[in-house]
């Protein structure tokens, strides 16, 4: 049926065991869905815009995050489950699920969902200092303790769902690309292969060694992307 423009789908399903719910109860499964039980039964109902409702309260939304990251860092990727978030926040499951249809969800936007872009060095003129500036840069954001523990959790989780796996790559990379492209006076497909080069070489080193010898890598890394740069261009 059609109500107010809002097409709703009903569903009527049994639920046995563990999953049987007490009369009257509302259980939100993500920001369309919601799950109306009575009895032995459970309504599934589907909307196609907006879940009305109370507006979200920002304040929840802070303390989730924070406790997200606090559990990565304390717990790692596994331990980090939204029952462990929501007993930290002070606030309860549902209210999660209200926000995030998923843990994938929730640990995506706790550690990549910040509004600040990653700070780029400014160029200086020095190719190999400037390449050097962008490979500590990056070791540095990729080996801090939360996107240390969330990233091989994502990947995993997101290894069979090509959409999300490219929305996790682009979302980390927050633009910066194109700013290599200028640093190499706008050649896009050296400054691609520069790039992935940069970002292959940082991701692993920050997960498996961290910021272990962090000066030597960052130099001999700026050395091979120096040269990786300059071939066929030479300064």
């Amino acid at each position: 049926m059609v109500e107010r423009g809002r097409q709703l789908v009903a569903q009527q399903f049994v639920v046995r065991g563990e999953h049987r719910r007490p009369f009257g109860g509302n259980y939100v499964t993500s920001r369309n869905v919601t799950l109306r039980a009575f009895g032995r039964y459970v309504f599934v109902v589907t909307t196609t815009g907006p879940a009305p409702g109370r507006p979200r309260d920002p304040a929840k939304d802070a303390a989730v995050l924070a406790a997200t990251r606090e559990l990565l860092v304390e717990a790692g990727y596994q331990g980090t489950t939204v029952l462990a978030v929501a007993r930290r926040a002070g606030v309860g499951a549902p209210t999660i699920y209200r926000r995030w249809p998923t843990k994938e969800a929730l640990v995506e936007d706790a550690a990549f969902g910040h509004t600040d872009a990653i700070p780029v060095p400014a160029p200086t003129g020095d190719l190999r200092a400037d390449l050097r500036g962008w490979v500590a840069m990056f070791l540095d954001w990729l080996a801090n303790p939360v996107t240390r523990a969330a990233l091989p959790g994502l990947l995993a989780a997101y290894h069979l769902d090509e959409a999300s796996y490219e929305r996790l790559v682009l979302r980390s990379e927050n633009n910066v690309r194109a700013r290599m492209a200028d640093l190499l006076d706008g050649d896009r497909d050296r400054a691609d292969t520069v790039f992935d080069f940069l970002v292959a070489s940082t991701v692993v080193r920050a997960m498996t060694r961290g910021l272990l010898d962090r000066d030597a890598f960052c130099d001999r890394t700026a050395d091979a992307l120096t040269v990786l740069a300059r071939a066929g261009h030479p300064p």
